[in-house]
């Protein structure tokens, strides 16, 4: 008899462990949304279970519930496109914009993604012969040889039999590409952050990312942005290998000009000051304006491969002598970090740094402070249209330093009456590869202190500072 309690006991304990045991599945799963860079095999062992005829949804009810909602939706995806193409997109349900630079396509009904052929099935409820578009989803549509590097983008649009859905989402998908000259700063605002604000800053964060060419590491060093652009995760559609149904789709980026936004041809009116108020609430940057600052800070950006500073050391000398608090860049990877990098650049009065990538860091400056390209020999045209031109319309003082023969490198290599010298033009007519050889992978520069003395001066002006007295 007295094992009998015993039993009860333990009959009891089983109860209510198999009571409790799903809850505390299901909190585990509410406090662990499921990543979209995880493989569809994982998604149904954590109980996203992949059924062809049941559509699960993943993401919030923004759009796609009544009438209301989706002429919102149409209202926003509209924007994106004017004349012939917006009324072909309102007579259809899809239009692609095409430009020099960029090929924007867009969908303003219901379509299905399959990840594992990147294909976007678009189907119409007007009479329409299928067609097919393809679109490598990246801001460089100039460029034949880069795009070979895109993953393509196949649109069928139509009357077409789109496959069954496996999950159902109520925002519309944007695609676009991490691919092309990521690794390089100037190319990734300029082709992918910049294009990615212009065209879907307007949703509210109220769309998901598809990216194809995924990289980690890319994904990672933007994640401020991303996660300030949308709400939800950035989607690898290589790991995540099913068929996708979206409200709508964006596929490709807009694009305007080197770093450049035209408040004219941006939904909602966004101008460059718009942009950089973005980048400021992402990155939590503390100085709006230089007046700001107490004691002028110039930021160096200092290179150890091409265009090196080889007197670096006096041109430091006479900045400090100037009245600057100087920080060098000097560790390579240490720009990769915008999180850190993008506070000590806001912290500065002046950047300056020779023509290259790392005078994209311009977009992190306050109002008002200046930024200061050395200019080296060949490439005047470039270094005003990669970095002076936009810099005026960041609200950034720009200068130049446009350099001599005599502190450039490429004097003693090739004497003063040879073309690379006297005729940089004829170098470029024989192709871009030829005039990158010597002007940007050959050349160093010995800057000529007295002459950038006078450039430093002006900068402090700039600022609202004059310089100490000789």
């Amino acid at each position: 008899m007295e094992k009998e309690p015993r039993r009860l006991v333990f009959g009891a304990t089983s109860v209510i462990c198999l009571l409790v045991l799903p809850l505390l599945y299901a909190e585990f799963f509410a406090l662990n949304p499921v990543p979209f860079d995880r493989s569809r095999d994982s998604l149904e062992m954590v109980g996203m279970t992949h059924l062809s005829n049941l559509s699960v949804s993943i993401s919030s009810r923004k759009f796609g519930k009544g009438e209301e909602e989706n002429k919102s939706l149409k209202s926003l995806l509209r924007r994106l496109v004017r004349g012939e193409d917006l009324t072909k997109l309102e007579a259809t349900g899809f239009a692609c914009d095409s430009a020099i630079h960029s090929v924007v396509c867009i969908a303003n009904q219901p379509v299905r993604i399959d990840t594992h052929t990147m294909t976007v099935h678009a189907p119409s409820d007007q009479p329409m012969v299928p067609g097919r578009s393809v679109v490598r989803p990246y801001a460089r549509q100039d460029d034949d040889n880069l795009l070979k590097t895109i993953t393509p983008v196949n649109i069928l649009h139509g009357n077409i039999t789109p496959p069954a859905c496996h999950y159902t989402h109520n925002v519309p998908a944007v695609i676009f590409s991490s691919s092309g000259f990521t690794g390089n700063l100037f190319h990734e605002f300029n082709e992918i952050i910049i294009p990615l604000f212009i065209t879907t800053r307007h949703f509210k964060s109220n769309v998901l990312f598809i990216l194809i060419d995924y990289r980690p590491w890319f994904v990672s060093k933007y994640h401020r942005i991303f996660s300030r652009l949308s709400q939800y995760e950035v989607m690898n559609p290589a790991a995540n290998i099913s068929v996708h149904c979206f409200p709508g789709a964006v596929v490709g980026l807009k694009y305007h000009d080197n770093l450049a936004i035209n408040s004219s041809e941006i939904p909602g009116g966004y101008s460059m000051p718009d942009f950089k108020e973005f980048l400021r609430k992402s990155y939590n940057l503390k100085i709006k304006n230089v007046s700001e600052i107490e004691r002028p800070v110039l930021v160096l950006i200092s290179r150890r491969k091409t265009r090196m500073f080889l007197n670096e050391d006096e041109m430091i000398g006479m900045m400090k002598e100037l009245g600057f608090q100087v920080v060098v860049t000097t560790r390579p990877n240490r720009m990769s970090n915008l999180n850190r990098f993008s506070k000590v650049v806001n912290s500065g009065s002046v950047l300056v740094g020779a023509h290259g990538a790392g005078l994209a860091n311009e977009l992190f400056l306050s109002a008002g402070a200046v930024m200061v390209q050395v200019m080296p020999l060949g490439l005047d045209w470039p270094a005003n249209a990669f970095y002076g031109n936009p810099a005026r319309e960041m609200g950034v003082h720009y200068l130049e330093y446009k350099i001599e023969p005599e502190e450039s490198s490429l004097l003693k290599l090739y004497g003063r009456d040879h073309p690379v010298i006297v005729d940089p033009d004829s170098i470029f007519a024989k192709g871009y590869q030829a005039g990158r050889a010597v002007y940007l992978d050959q050349q160093n520069m010995k800057i000529n202190l007295v002459r950038f003395r006078e450039t430093l001066v002006e900068a402090l002006r700039l600022t609202g500072r004059l310089a100490p007295s000789s």
